[in-house]
């Protein structure tokens, strides 16, 4: 391969005395013409490459045509109406629609109107409590910075002028009056890259314009979070506040509504659980927390004396992983084990009504609505299984299918096992192994292992077109159960963070060597895929282990990782990884893992295709311009290392579906190339005359 030139700069930072170079320093200026520029050349090398991949346009093609089902969101209902989202089939953007009765749908709000290219997404509806009104929030060109416009919901009539620069906001409405919302100051320099680490709760004021918005929490430097989020209980009594210095802890305040001039109530003052206020009974709260109970538990307490002594427990810990939700007057209890959704239902005396009944081993999720609603609705889906919509009868208990896609696949040719196998310090891990039925293991099954594996998120059975296209060609779909995540509470989460974070990355390691030692496959025929602290854990991985896979897939990586808090709010993360401003030894632990800092001249790395998006101002694409950067520049061998930066997008979230089929055609391509395929392993007009509609 022939990349683009790539500048170096002389930049060198000292950590404790030591040196670090940082050659491609000019690359986190996202708004220079020179990055600009960079950029515009390496997506030419890597289109030039991916356009030489003969079946490229067949998977686009085949992805297109499973995609195009129409898709339908669980129903709410809003002052009358029923509200629901659809989506025809590759509409780029879901549209929300309503029903007032048996009248017909009509079309409500539909994004795809926002812009040409669907770029503009929908991001929040936030009704308020009577359902006239609605504040939604948009996104535009993948950016976490938000525009909110306010519309009244009969007549879809603007009523003002939209709010802007709000970011990493829920909005919440009190009465029919107005809303709370959090944002930063917008920050000097790019709002793409530039720091933001004090968040502050406003109330807006139906009819005012923005500046005049009330500032409620956070302004001082004793209330400086780079969290926090505000809501309303659903009566209008209380006012919640959640501030967070990381994306894991928070403390927690209450205000009284109902009494003017009332002060903030504090609960918790340390941040070191993660506790929610879920509901209330006039004036008794109802919390979930992991304080003295890692897997959760429920306690109740009065508002008056709120403080950890007066907890009386409510739902107490068991051994797996509780989230609950509430509807139609009832408590739902969601457990996982070993990755898999149990549900129970109880009132709110505590007492036991029912199991849930599911209709199988996968993710179900829902069980939520307001307290009159005689009606709620849940997800279920697993690897193999398109999700559907079920509708239960609170009262009964009972179940029916609510909705079922119709599309061209067939999840009965295809099955999931659980296995256990063994990391490097001797922790059982749990992994899920999806493929076609009766495959044989022979060593040389193309095999995507994809992981996460931090921030206490689980990565629980679930449905993805992009997947099936991989099924079809009789690929192998494994997704381990690391270290960092949330499957068993708050344990297994911190065991992959800091200092410990190389469990992580050996747990992934050990998933690998778990499918080449049972001949699910080999190196050769091994693709290693994650995104955001995924692409991380894929960096580390292969920097590490760089002869375990033939294929690498980071996207939207934290790559560099002795500088990801310097960029908008990743200071938050440091929970997880620390800081290399920490210590010594936290500085010299990130330095040994680190993607970034890891690349060494004269290793064969795998055939790498990094991804990211130009606006990505969660996890800045800097982290991968430079890790591309050095890549390239030390690579050996003819494994290519490539680039790809989508325009006009972020971090994943309302990307347009004509933007991600295209990104995920590449993505297989460029895999199963890589893999020695010059054909694709089986054809799509087989898998057309095989499959039968679901």
């Amino acid at each position: 391969m022939k990349y683009p030139k790539t500048k170096t700069v002389d930049v060198v930072d000292t950590y404790f005395g030591i040196d670090v170079k940082d050659p491609y320093r000019w690359l986190e200026d996202d708004r220079s013409t020179e990055t600009e520029a960079w950029v515009k050349a390496q997506n030419k090398t890597t289109f030039d490459y991916l356009n030489t991949i003969p079946f490229r346009n067949t998977l686009k093609n085949r992805l297109s045509h499973l995609w195009n089902y129409e898709k339908i969101g669980a129903p709410s209902i809003e002052g009358g109406y029923t509200y629901f989202s659809k989506n025809d089939g590759l509409q780029n953007q879901s549209v929300i629609y309503r029903k007032k009765g048996e009248n017909s749908a009509e079309i409500f709000l539909d994004p795809n109107t926002f812009s040409k290219d669907g770029t503009i997404s929908l991001d929040e509806l936030s009704f308020s409590k009577s359902g006239k009104l609605l504040a939604y929030s948009i996104s535009e060109g993948g950016s976490d910075w938000r525009k909110v416009i306010i519309i009244d919901a009969e007549t879809k009539a603007s009523l003002e002028d939209p709010l802007k620069d709000i970011k990493f906001s829920t909005i919440s409405w009190y009465k029919d009056e107005g809303f709370y919302y959090s944002s930063y100051d917008k920050p000097v320099g790019s709002e793409l890259s530039a720091k933001t680490d004090q968040h502050k709760v406003y109330y807006h004021k139906l009819g005012t314009s923005q500046k005049e918005d009330a500032l409620v929490y956070g302004g001082t430097q004793e209330q400086k979070h780079r969290y926090i989020n505000a809501h309303v209980t659903r009566d209008n009594r209380y006012l919640i506040i959640i501030p967070r210095i990381s994306t894991s802890g928070n403390k927690l305040l209450i205000k009284d509504l109902s009494v003017a001039g009332s002060d903030f109530i504090t609960i918790l003052n340390e941040d070191y659980t993660d506790t929610f206020v879920i509901h209330n009974e006039c004036s008794t709260l109802f919390l979930v927390t992991n304080l003295d109970a890692p897997n959760r538990r429920i306690v109740k307490v009065e508002a008056s004396n709120p403080t950890p002594e007066h907890w009386e427990d409510f739902i107490t810990e068991t051994n797996y992983v509780l989230t609950p939700t509430k509807g139609s007057g009832y408590l739902f209890t969601h457990y996982m084990i070993d990755a898999i959704s149990q549900v129970k239902q109880y009132d709110w005396r505590g007492n036991f009504i029912r199991d849930i009944e599911l209709p199988g081993l996968g993710t179900a999720s829902g069980f939520s609505g307001k307290k009159e609603a005689s009606k709620l609705y849940f997800s279920f889906t697993n690897y193999k299984t398109p999700a559907s919509i079920f509708e239960l009868n609170p009262e009964t208990g009972n179940t029916k299918t609510y909705w079922q896609p119709c599309i061209n696949f067939n999840p009965e040719q295809y099955e999931s096992k659980q296995v256990f196998y063994t990391s490097k310090d001797g922790t059982k891990v749990p992994m899920l192994i999806t493929s076609k039925k009766g495959i044989e293991l022979h060593g040389k099954n193309p095999t995507m292992l994809y992981g996460y594996g931090g921030f206490n998120i689980s990565l629980t059975p679930a449905f993805s077109i992009t997947n099936a296209i991989w099924l079809e060609q009789g690929g192998i779909l494994a997704v381990p159960n690391l270290r960092g995540g949330g499957e068993y509470g708050r344990e297994w989460h911190d065991a992959g963070t800091q200092l410990q974070k190389q469990n992580v990355f050996d747990d992934f390691i050990a998933a690998a060597e778990y499918l080449i030692d049972n001949y699910y496959t080999s190196s050769e025929y091994l693709a290693l895929r994650g995104g955001s602290n995924g692409g991380l854990l894929v960096g580390a991985v292969m920097t590490q282990r760089p002869d375990l896979a033939k294929v690498a897939l980071p996207a939207v990586g934290v790559l560099d990782m002795l500088r990801y808090h310097t960029f908008t709010a990743g200071a938050g993360w440091a929970y997880d990884y620390g800081t290399a401003e920490d210590n010594k030894t936290m500085f010299e632990y990130l330095k040994n893992y680190s993607p970034l800092h890891n690349v060494k001249s004269g290793i064969k790395y795998p055939a790498t295709l990094i991804t990211t998006g130009d606006h990505d101002d969660r996890v800045v694409p800097a982290h991968s311009f430079k890790f591309a950067a050095e890549l390239q520049s030390k690579q050996t061998g003819n494994n290519p290392t490539l680039i790809r930066v989508e325009t006009d997008a972020g971090h994943g979230a309302g990307t347009p579906v004509s933007k991600t089929i295209e990104e995920y055609a590449d993505i297989f391509g460029f895999t199963l190339y890589n893999m020695g395929f010059k054909t694709l392993p089986n054809s799509i007009e087989e898998n057309l005359e095989n499959v039968s509609t679901l």
